[in-house]
């Protein structure tokens, strides 16, 4: 007897997790958050002074941003090198 209970104790606490995911999801509501963000979205989308703002803001923040300095040749050798012991063939 104790044998079918401890086969069925794994299966439980998966059920009940479950459940409890499902749970919260439904009660803070994060299932049902897709359609007032795409809507929110299209309304921001469809407004031409939101639109003309955020293209200022961004032509703005694109001529504030700094540049990056030109990599030295030394520097690009060192930044290849890392490039291939990280992320090359194994």
């Amino acid at each position: 007897m104790a044998s079918a209970a401890s086969r069925k104790a794994p299966s439980l606490v998966v059920a009940a997790s479950v459940g409890a995911v499902e749970a919260l999801k439904d009660q803070a509501g994060l299932c049902r958050w897709g359609y007032p963000l795409r809507s929110l979205y299209r309304h921001a989308a469809a407004a031409p002074r939101l639109r003309a703002l955020s293209a200022s803001l961004s032509e703005a923040a694109a001529a504030a941003a700094p540049r990056p300095a030109p990599l030295s040749a030394e520097d690009a050798k060192l930044r290849k090198a890392h490039h291939l012991v990280c992320w090359g063939p194994n």
